[in-house]
């Protein structure tokens, strides 16, 4: 049962950095443009 006072806060923790990546990542528009790159390797130099 101790175990939950460690684990609980470190599962929490983790969840904020999960979702604090993921702002960071849409912030940057790291998901812009996604069917772009996906036509570019269909085009032909």
């Amino acid at each position: 049962m101790d175990i939950l006072f460690l684990l609980i806060p470190l599962s929490v923790g983790l969840a904020l950095a999960i979702l604090v990546a993921l702002g960071w990542a849409v912030w940057r528009g790291q998901f812009e443009g996604l069917d772009a790159e996906a036509e570019r390797i269909l085009d032909e130099d």
